[in-house]
């Protein structure tokens, strides 16, 4: 083994932020560093969990616990044995933090921090699907959603950064890049000349052309200007994948939540993107018994699926937490938020087959992973035989549990 072990929970930003601090921690084998996540009461619940289970696995080894859920909740992990350490989200960047095994709580105000610094154009540069993080925080105030006060207001990484860091990734073979973030759209108010997401995107395919392959995470569709659009619905080396924030499809639960759109809104820009765009495979995330959903409008997120033509969802069955505005709404009964977020479930998984059987015949360029899995540009996921990391044209000849079968070409 060498250097620490690190367990990421939740986001693909902590993801990116996972293999940055394995590289700061150096070759501290003794050491696990455990990422948590804060989105919901059943991710703090994992992460304590998570914890237990390395210390039994490796009793000599001193636990370090960071991540959104550290910086929301310290006291929770401080209390807990089995941590050595608890850092919040701006001390787990600083080396010094990993040098110690003294048992201490190290976490200072998030919204304090203004400053974009290196580490937020970290990624993983050994695979070939590299994250890389440009921006951070979120201004924004859902009331379901405690990460503003995990990660701060929002911040966003100068685009020669986030260009450097990915020419690097590319000379060293990476064949495609996420660009990620907190709230992605919000990228740019903070940096000189206020730069947006669609010019970002625009500077990295101009001035890093050996990349083939570029995407988004998810991102709040109400700030897709005419700009980023136009690289949406154009671009090539765009990958024709958009994973919405939309959350809820009803409009007195969208307006609950404090979201910025409408659910017409949210229809209306799935339609106009796939007119220009066909082949664009649309993913959400949506929340399930939100407070004071009834069942109309639970059924009309049910129907936003089939009216977004969702085929990549994520489910998340609401659950309060504490500090957010949502906890303080009347509830809806477990057993009712569990019966709706099955539905939504077995909804989107209808909508995926019927996508997946109608790419059966088709060529699909595919980035090979390891383990003979990988991905079409529209992020269907494809099992074929390849060498890991290069890019294969393959025939779809079958579907097979939610993942298609692909024949090298």
């Amino acid at each position: 083994m060498s250097g620490p072990k690190v367990i990421t929970m939740g986001c693909r930003l902590n993801a990116a932020e996972s293999e940055a601090m394995r590289l700061i921690a150096g070759n501290r084998d003794d050491l696990i560093i455990v990422n948590s996540c804060a989105v919901t009461n059943e991710a703090v619940r994992q992460a304590r969990q998570a914890i237990r289970r390395a210390k039994r696995e490796r009793p000599d080894a001193s636990i370090v616990v960071t991540g959104c859920a550290a910086q929301v909740e310290p006291e929770t992990f401080a209390s807990m044995p089995e941590v050595a350490r608890v850092l919040g989200n701006r001390e787990k960047f600083e080396a010094s933090n990993f040098l110690s095994d003294v048992g201490e709580v190290r976490v200072s105000d998030i919204m304090a921090v203004r400053e974009t610094a290196p580490h937020l154009a970290a990624s993983f540069s050994d695979r070939s699907r590299a994250f890389v993080e440009v921006q951070n925080g979120c201004d924004h105030r859902c009331t379901f959603c405690i990460i503003p006060y995990g990660r701060g207001n929002s911040r966003s990484v100068p685009a020669g950064l986030v260009i450097d860091k990915i020419k690097a990734l590319a000379s060293e073979g990476c064949q495609e890049v996420v660009l990620t973030g907190v709230d992605v759209t919000s990228y740019g108010p903070d940096l000189p000349g206020s730069p947006t997401l669609g010019q970002l995107i625009e500077r990295i395919l101009r001035h890093v052309p050996e990349l083939p392959r570029l995407r988004l995470s998810s991102l709040d569709s109400v700030e897709i200007d005419d700009r980023l659009e136009e690289v949406i619905t154009a671009e090539p080396r765009f990958m024709p994948h958009l994973h919405m924030s939309f959350q809820a499809g009803d409009d007195m639960i969208l307006k609950r939540m404090k979201r910025r759109h409408s659910r017409t809104q949210a229809v209306e820009t799935v339609q106009r993107l796939k007119a220009k765009r066909p082949d664009l495979a649309i993913g959400a995330d949506i929340i399930a018994g939100f407070p004071t959903e009834t069942e109309e409008m639970a059924e009309n997120s049910l129907k936003l699926i089939d009216d977004c033509d969702i085929v990549l969802g994520h489910i998340f069955p609401y659950s309060p937490k504490k500090g957010t505005p949502a906890a303080r709404m009347p509830q809806v009964p477990h057993a009712a938020i569990k019966e709706r977020a099955c539905r939504l479930r077995e909804a989107t998984a209808r909508r995926k087959t019927l996508w997946l059987k109608s790419l059966i015949g088709t060529r699909q360029k595919v980035l090979v992973e390891k383990g003979g899995l990988g991905h079409a540009e529209n992020f269907a996921p494809i099992r074929m035989r390849g060498e890991a990391g290069k890019i294969v044209e393959a025939r779809i000849v079958a579907s097979e549990g939610g993942v298609l079968i692909g024949e090298p070409v």
